[in-house]
Formats: structure tokens, sequence, C-alpha cells
């Protein structure tokens, strides 16, 4: 009856979860064959796959413990069971096993469980089960365990008298034995009778339970049936038991796996005025464990990987378990065109989530990007927010991270390298030369690899043995023929160094005179990063990092970095990279930290796996909120068109940040410089300014209706803002379409400070919306740059130059014409011209040069010159960072 009960049970599992393959592993350390037959058979009859690790007899606790360690750790055994030696079950060796994993039910957190009462929460460890199952109605009887210690008299105990049995104890040397066997009704024996322990002590009718570990004795007493004094034996029963444990541990691991309300414990905030730094701010506030904060949010142990105290990757594994949950509602902060001082849409971000989790008791998520390392000592200083509305701990944030700046950097550089080493190797040596070290013999064969098999099939090449290509094969596979003045792959590094802009490359005497000029980017501007935020899955990078053009040919056509075989190798480099970072922010709220794609030349949005893991965590009711960079006309429409086609997944709400300072610029006010004070427009009230700026505001959001999105204003006030300036926005911002305007404070408050925009937020997600791309991707490359120009930017017409209409042309030639695309532009205005403020009209959007991201998916126009390396100013920020070689703390960050 007990395995057709779980031989049900777990049929029913199975249907529901087809993949589901549940395993049982069992660590052995003695010769009793029987007992592993027994667990076999059973396992098979129910259903279950079961492993044995058969140690040697002898094996020593430390040994048992390495064993339970490892299988505590393999995510393909759900259930983990122990056949020892009595002297070998210690505390030590029990308590070893992860409690999920604790079919048995003998570790301490089940046993503690148990004897409190949890039931539901814990297994009662197969021997007791069995006891109970051969015991009728022992309500008032008195029950005596002889022999039974440790951890599993304390179960069999706790269980008989919940059932309302007198419970006594004894050692089988006791002075009492005799005596207390003459009175008990029910004798259960916890190990092997001695000898001299006569049947005649036992009080005559009384039921007698042996749960030796012994299966050749209930085979013995089963031909004894009718004699009142014979043993009944748990044996089988209980093996029997310990797999219908099995089958209920699965269904508890099934159900962990499902999506569940979050158990957030928020940390408290108690902002100061005037405001502290926000490096003193950060510190100031005790984080969490992020191992505590993955289990808040529904994350399996085995789901996180722990970098320090306050950082984890998520490994990408849980978009599997989670499929069949409902996402949560997508929302976007976007901006207006900003001031060079930025308007805080990072600082929005997370006193959203903050006032929606920690103050509305919403499940939700921010999204960052993470932050270049150039900015952080150049000119801008820190990214983690600011004020009472920050991730922390901020130094963690911006350095260094969880490595994935440096991991592109390795990886782009590594392609860089096999570039200019090819073309060296091809311009020294023969077809011949080149094919015996492309294709070795090792220990007397010559094989192809993998890559270098597809390679062949991509030249219409069908041959596996490469003694069978032919001199013009041979010649065809080994030549890529790169022409260098078409090499478009550069080299990175993650500082603003302007001296690398422009360099010359092989001046070593090794190079043989293969000098070229060459430049460095900033890491972040590295096609790879692109790829790192816009891929979906592991195979899904693999496929985009081989896909990358790094130049062309002398007949024109693209040079892959999977022809050059280093993709497996790129793909390497990235495997740690491509997992989100968790964090968390002032008030205790998860923040996901991934990829950093510079804004003009990339889209400019964090990751899509952040988002899709984010989406899964929250559940149906819950928010992700991620921003993209710079004004809505650069990062919002980029995040649409790119972003949301690799991703599939459509937004709900775009939150449009705005400010009084930026909106005074545009209505003409003085120029704002970074580093240098505002001027008195700026500091106070002037009605007229604001009136005449929002024009940009009332741009952007028509901007964000092109797409179908209800827009939410948030005006991010400042001190200096006067009452009647901030009315005047939100009714300017209303009457201009946004569903609402809201100003926010969450900079001085915290969460708080953002609690009637989170609720502004909400109501506009409940909105029926109609999500559209601005353009259709079969369009000519061209028609959809200039539909962004005219549509977005406000250009009466683009102007291509004859290098940008060459390069259309070849990408189309190329096949790359059905890619979106992704303007490369000034973010300080909505035209190609930076001085050019509020809503310029009437201007001719020239194109000066066209690029190609094939791997990333994109096209890029560049809408006059665009750095990618920054230069360091006069005065760093630098100047101002410092280590406490005391206490190791990091001074003057932000």
């Amino acid at each position: 009856r007990v395995t057709e009960n779980a031989k049900n049970s777990l049929a029913s599992l199975k249907r529901q979860n087809p993949q589901l393959e549940p395993t049982l592993a069992i660590i052995q350390a003695h010769n009793d064959h029987l007992i592993q037959e027994a667990n076999k058979n059973f396992a098979k009859e129910v259903g279950l796959r079961v492993i044995h690790i058969c140690l040697p007899e002898g094996s020593t606790k430390d040994e048992i413990v390495s064993e339970i360690l490892r299988l505590n750790e393999d995510p393909n055994v759900q259930g983990l069971a122990l056949d020892l030696p009595e002297s070998l079950y210690s505390s030590k060796v029990l308590n070893a096993v992860k409690p999920e994993k604790d079919v048995d039910g003998l570790s301490s957190v089940n046993l503690g469980r148990l004897v409190h009462g949890d039931v539901n929460d814990c297994l009662v460890p197969p021997t007791v089960c069995a006891v109970m199952e051969l015991l009728e109605d022992i309500g008032g009887k008195t029950v005596l365990l002889v022999g039974a210690h440790g951890a599993q008299g304390a179960a069999l105990q706790s269980v008989l008298q919940r059932q309302g049995a007198a419970v006594l104890s004894c050692h089988w040397r006791a002075p009492q034995l005799q005596s207390e066997l003459c009175h008990a009704d029910v004798v259960v024996f916890g190990s092997m009778k001695p000898n001299d322990v006569p049947v005649s002590w036992i009080k005559p009718g009384a039921t007698i339970i042996s749960c030796a570990r012994d299966l050749l004795s209930e085979k013995r007493n089963s031909g004894q049936r009718n004699n009142p004094a014979a043993e009944k034996t748990v044996g089988s029963l209980a093996v029997a038991m310990r797999m219908q444990n099995m089958v209920k541990s699965m269904e508890r691991w099934i159900q962990s796996q499902q999506y569940r309300k979050w158990d957030l414990h928020c940390l408290k905030l108690q902002p100061l005025s005037p405001v502290p730094s926000d490096i003193e701010i950060s510190r100031a506030q005790s984080p969490k464990a992020v191992d505590v904060l993955a289990k808040e949010i529904g994350l399996l142990t085995d789901e996180i990987e722990i970098y320090g105290q306050t950082k984890a990757k998520v490994r990408l594994s849980l978009l599997e378990r989670l499929k069949d949950q409902p996402d949560g509602k997508y929302v976007l902060v976007a901006g207006i065109t900003p001031t060079p001082l930025g308007e805080g849409k990072s600082t929005v971000t997370i006193g959203l989530v903050q006032a929606l989790t920690a103050h509305l008791n919403i499940n939700s998520f921010a999204c960052l990007r993470q932050p270049s390392q150039g900015p952080t000592f150049g000119v801008k200083g820190g990214a983690a927010g600011g004020g009472y509305a920050q991730v922390i701990p901020m130094e963690e944030f911006n350095l260094h991270l969880t490595g994935d700046i440096h991991a592109i950097t390795a990886a782009n550089n590594l392609l860089a390298a096999a570039v200019d080493a090819r073309i060296l190797h091809e311009n020294t040596q023969s077809d011949k030369s080149l094919y015996n070290r492309l294709v070795p013999v090792v220990h007397g064969l010559r094989g192809f690899s993998a890559i270098q098999l597809a390679r062949l099939r991509r030249l219409g090449i069908n041959k596996t043995d490469p003694e069978t290509l032919t001199e013009e094969e041979i010649s065809k596979f080994v030549r890529l023929d790169i022409d260098p003045s078409t090499i478009t792959w550069q080299r990175v590094v993650d500082t603003n160094d302007r001296f690398l802009r422009k360099i010359t490359v092989g001046q070593a005497n090794t190079e043989k005179g293969f000098v070229r000029q060459a430049q460095f980017d900033i890491a972040v501007a590295s096609e790879i990063m692109a790829i790192l935020a816009l891929t979906t899955s592991l195979q899904d990078m693999k496929e985009r990092l081989g896909k990358m053009v790094v130049a062309n040919d002398k007949k024109g056509e693209p040079v892959t970095a999977e022809d050059l075989g280093v993709t497996g190798a790129l793909a390497v480099l990235m495997k740690d990279a491509i997992k989100p970072t968790l964090m968390q922010t002032l008030e205790g709220t998860p923040v996901f930290v991934h990829a950093g794609p510079f804004a003009n030349i990339a889209h400019g949005n964090s990751s899509v796996l952040a988002d899709k893991i984010a989406l899964k965590l929250v559940g149906e009711k819950g928010f992700v909120v991620t921003e993209a960079g710079f004004g809505a006309d650069i990062g919002m429409e980029k995040f649409f068109n790119i972003k949301c086609r690799a991703s599939g997944l459509v937004p709900s709400v775009v939150v449009l940040v705005a400010t009084v300072r930026a909106l005074k610029m545009h209505g003409g006010g003085p120029n704002v410089t970074a580093g240098a004070p505002l001027k008195k427009e700026y500091t106070e009230e002037n009605l007229q300014l604001v009136a005449d700026g929002c024009c940009n505001l009332q741009k952007q959001i028509q901007i964000t209706q092109l797409f179908g999105v209800p827009v939410v204003v948030a005006l991010n006030v400042f001190k200096t803002d006067s009452p009647a300036e901030v009315d005047l926005v939100c009714k300017i911002a209303k009457e201009s379409g946004a569903f609402d305007a809201v100003p926010c404070n969450h900079w001085s408050a915290g969460g708080r400070g953002a609690v009637k925009l989170a609720q502004a937020v909400e109501k506009a997600a409940n909105q029926k919306k109609s999500f559209k791309y601005l353009y259709s991707l079969e369009l000519p490359i061209v028609e959809k740059i200039r539909i962004i120009a005219q549509k977005v930017y406000g250009a009466q017409d683009i102007e291509l130059s004859p290098t940008a209409q060459s390069q259309v042309d070849r990408y189309t030639r190329q096949g790359f014409g059905n890619l979106p695309i992704c303007m490369a532009k000034t973010h300080l205005s909505l035209s190609h011209q930076p001085e050019r403020k509020g809503v310029p009209t009437g201007f001719i959007l020239p194109i000066s040069n066209v690029r190609a991201s094939i791997g990333a998916g994109f096209i890029y126009p560049l809408v006059g010159t665009m750095s990618t390396m920054p230069g360091l100013p006069t005065r760093p920020c630098f100047y101002d960072i410092d280590l406490d070689p005391i206490t190791e703390q990091v001074k003057g960050l932000f």
C-alpha cells in the first residue's frame, strides 16, 4: 500500500512536470547487499532513480561527510539517504546533509521541526513511519523504547507522545530493564536484542517491534506470525517509507521551485538634513547579506554565486525553473534632453522601486547598467543613484563589481590580437605551411576542430578528413585575406585615455613591417558589451559572438570572429559575465546590475537577461523598473526599437524624468557646465523660462506616444525649485498628454519621497496600451534612418555623406539591411548640434558614416563625429578618491 501510494503520487508529479527525473543518492558504508537490493527494488517500483555510493567498510566520518557535501551540491540529486554502521550516525554526519535533501529526516533541522510539531515542514524518519504503520491505536498505552537513542530515538519518542502514548526509554544494560519490560504494552527495540534478554521478561500480549536494520531476521520472523511473542520487524517497510519520503521531498522541491510572494525585510531609513554625501549615506546603512536577500526574493541556494557579502551572480537556470510564471509589469525610466549634469534617471529608478516595495509592499526590481571605470575616475563620478535613493554599497557598485567589464576587455582584446596575428601569418606563410599549422598532426593524426568544420561547411566544402582537401580547397580554408584598411575591430581599455584615440601597431621588428593605424575605444563601447546587453541565452551569446564582423576581405566580403576560430574562446571568457549581479537599494530592495553599453554608438540599456529574470521573480503584480541612457529621443527610442525586439518584452509605462533646471536651460537659460556654479536663473524662481522650456518636455512626451505607451512625468525636485515652478511643470505635462505628472523628493527622503510616483505608475500600468515599433525592419536602411530623424528628432530630412552611402550599399549587399538602427548622436540636443536647445526644427540631419554591429544586431549611423574614447579633464575625480589603509574604506567616491 505504501509503495502504491508513493508510485501514484510520483506519476502525478511527472505528468505535471514531464522533465522530472527524481534521483535519490544513498551513501552506504557496509557490505549488506540485502539493504542495497531492497532500496533498488522499492525505488524501481515507485519510479525513482536511485544511485548507490558504496564506500568501503571502515570509512571515517570525514570521508562520509566529504561525499555528503559533494552530493549536496549536485543539482541532479534531489534526495540523500545514509546506510551506515551505528557508530557513524553522529550529529556531524547527519547535519552535513542539506535539510531539503534529507529524506531520512535525521538532521537537526528536520528533527527540530518534528519535535516542535511542524509536521508539514519536516520529513518523519522512515523507521519511525514504519513503527507507526505497524502499531494500531496506542492512545493511553505504555510504550517502552529499548536501545533507541540519538536522533532516531528522539523522533520516535516525539511521534509516539503526539499519538497519546506514555513513552519510557531504557538502555539494554539498565538495572530496571526487566521491571519496565513487565509493564510495557508496546516494546520497541531500537537495535538488535542481546541474547541475555529473555522473551519471558516481556509482558504477555505486548506488541514487540524491532527497528534493527536486519532484513534476514525479518525473513526468519515472517514464518512465526501466530507466535504472540514474535517481533514485528520494520526492515522492508522502513525502506518503502524512505521512498515515500523521497516522493514527499520531490513534492516540496517542486513547490519550492514555483514562484511565491516575497518575504522581504526592508531596511529602515532615517534621512538627515542637510543631505550628506552619497558615500556617507551608503556607509551609514548596513546592507543585508546577499544570500539573505536572495532567499527573500525566492532564489534557490544553487541559483546564486556569492561574491563577498553584498553581491552575487544569478544563474540563468532560474529562467527555466520559472518559465511558466507570468511576467510582472515592465517600466522604463527615460528623460528629457539633459543638461551636462544629468537629471537623475538612475536616482528616480531607485527611488521608485524603494517606494513600490518598501512603502507600498509591491514586489519590484531595479535593473541598472554597470558604470564604466572611465567616468568614475574621470568627470562624472559614481553612477549608483544618489542621496537616499541609491544602490549599496556604492563603492562596490562603482569599482570592478563582479568583473564583467574586465571579462569584456579580455574577450575584445583576444579577438583584436587574433585579427592582427592572422594577417601577419597569412602574409608570411605559404598555403601549405598555414594548413600544417592550423590543422597540425597530433599523435600521428590530423583532425579539424569543431569551429574549423563549421568554416568548411560555410565555404561549401563538405569534407571532414583533412587529408582529402584539394590545393584550391586548402587555399580557401586557410586564407581569410583580410583587407587591413577595412578593420573595424579596435582594442579597448576601461579608462579615459585620450592618447589612445589614434595609435600605430606593429612597430616591433618581430612584426616584419606590418604597421597600421588603429585606436583604442573605452571598454563599454565594445560590441561584446552590446551583445551582453541584448543576448537571451548562452547559446544566443555564442552565436552573436561568432557573427561579429571584424573587417572585410579583399573581395569585400565580411570576415567574422567565427572565421578566425575564436568564438568558443570568447564564450569561455564571457561565461560568468552573462549572469546578472544581484545587489540592493538603501532600503534593502533588490537590484540587478548588468551590462553597460555606450548610450550613443550602442543602445545604452542594461541587459535583456536581467529584465527577463526580474520579471519572473516579481510575479504578475510586481514591477521591473529599468532605465534608458540619455534623453528619450536616444535611450528610449533604442530601448523600444532594438532591445524590445531582441527580448520580445512589451513595456507597460514610461517614466519621463524632468528637472526645472533642464527646462529653464531649454527655455533660453544660460549654459550649464559641469563643475561650474549655476547661474542665478537656475536658483531663483523664473516661471517664464520654465514655461518656455516645457516645449522639450512636450516633445519627449510626443515621442513616447509614438510607441503607444502611457507616460508618467517624474519631476525631480531640487531645493531651489519653487512650488509655483513645480506646479507649472506638472500642469503643462498633463495638458500635453502625460497620464500623470508627479513631483519627487526621493533624493532627500528615500522611497517615501517617491510614493506618489509609484502610485501613478501602478495606475498607468493598468491602462490599455497598444505598443508598436516605430518602423518595419524590412524597410531600406536609409528609410529607417529618415523615420527616426523626422519623427523622433524633428528633422526636415537627412543627408548622407558619400562614405555613409557606400557603407549603406555595402551592408545592404552583404545581407545586413534588415537590422534595426542605433543612431549615434549627441545627447545634449534633439538635433545634431549640442548648443541647439528646446525643440529645434527645419534642420537637415547629417550622417557622416554608417557602421555595423552584426553580432549585437544593429546598424549604427554616426551623426557628425562621435568619440568612443573619453579623455580625462584637467582635474579628474581621482584627486578626491583615496583609501584609508587602516579601515580599508574608500573615500571621496562621489
